[in-house]
């Protein structure tokens, strides 16, 4: 049977360049988001099988439900991709109290819950691997970005201490911290003129997916992808 990858965040940018690396080197993927369209504008460009659910990450409730779902009908989840995210970029006092709880329930209790709910199946069969999309505001604070960096400061804080827990087993866990990308992300945020050197979304799919090749006495942890500009 082939494996089963689950990604959140599916429906454009990174996520979808990442379910079609996946779905290219043979693996079934399960498209995650909110819009059911942009999913499945996802869907045409894969190679393999996929199948699509509609999922709300700041909902404990959808999370489970989905999850579930998904254990059902595929009997496993051998890797999930915690992808999904939000940003909004202004001065700390300048920050709404709705956008901020849009990046903290998204980005990191989004993280926390999807992770949760794959953990006890993977756990049973000790084996499994969870990929996290951080971003490089994980590691590195910046201006107009307070409450963004906390978000993923939060996920990077959360998933060394998962790392820790699962030391022991054969469970994976993977992070990946990068610059800016040419995402709607970033683009509906920041002005054109500093878009012109951002990353292609395809690309760091592709270093992401290479670094989880299995290798013989070889894994990797986490990986940092920046521009050449060091434009974070």
């Amino acid at each position: 049977m082939k494996e089963t990858v689950v990604i959140t965040g599916a429906g454009s940018g990174l996520g979808e360049s990442l379910a079609k690396q996946f779905s290219a080197v043979g693996h079934h993927v399960c498209l995650l988001g909110k819009t059911k369209a942009k999913l499945e504008q996802t869907a045409a460009f894969l190679k393999n099988d996929y199948s699509i659910y509609e999922l709300d990450v700041t909902s404990s409730v959808s999370v489970e439900n989905v999850m579930k779902e998904i254990w059902n009908e595929r009997e496993r989840i051998d890797c999930l991709v915690n992808n999904a995210g939000v940003g909004m970029f202004k001065y700390a006092e300048e920050i709404n109290e709705s956008e901020i709880n849009q990046m903290i329930d998204t980005n990191l209790k989004g993280t926390i819950y999807c992770t949760q709910r794959v953990l006890e199946g993977m756990k049973k069969k000790n084996k499994g691997l969870i990929v996290n999309i951080v971003s490089a505001s994980g590691k590195y604070a910046k201006a107009t970005e307070s409450v963004y960096s906390a978000s993923k400061f939060g996920v990077r804080g959360f998933i060394e201490a998962l790392g820790m827990e699962l030391a022991e087993t054969n469970i994976q866990v993977f992070s990946a911290y990068m610059g800016n990308m040419e995402t709607n992300l970033w683009r509906n945020n920041l002005s054109a003129d500093k878009q012109g050197n951002y990353m292609e979304s395809d690309e760091v799919a592709e270093i992401i997916v290479e670094c989880l090749k299995p290798r013989k006495n070889l894994a990797v942890s986490d990986i940092t992808i920046m521009n050449q500009i060091k434009q974070y």
